[in-house]
């Protein structure tokens, strides 16, 4: 098993990043429980699952960065369009 890949990521939707969160979350927290309780388990693991928990975010972040910036573009021509910062109702 290799490092996970940035490129794997990228082709999911917002919401399968978000339920890959999730899931990556919980697979964390039961690998840093396995080691606390010291059950076996593989090391790496915790390695590639916050990798992948960090890409996860990143990508996420990125994608609603963009989309608010282009909502907060529509808000700024929907104002110019009906004049509410020259004055004329």
């Amino acid at each position: 098993m290799s490092l996970p890949q940035f490129n794997d990521i990228k082709g999911l939707s917002n919401t399968e990043i978000s339920d890959a969160i999730i899931k990556t979350e919980k697979e964390l927290f039961n690998l840093k429980f396995k080691k606390a309780t010291r059950q076996p388990f593989q090391s790496h693991e915790i390695k590639f699952a916050k990798r992948r928990l960090a890409q996860l975010k990143t990508i996420l972040t990125l994608r609603l960065e963009v989309l608010e910036q282009s909502n907060t573009n529509a808000v700024a021509d929907l104002i110019q369009k009906q004049n509410y910062v020259t004055g004329n109702f």
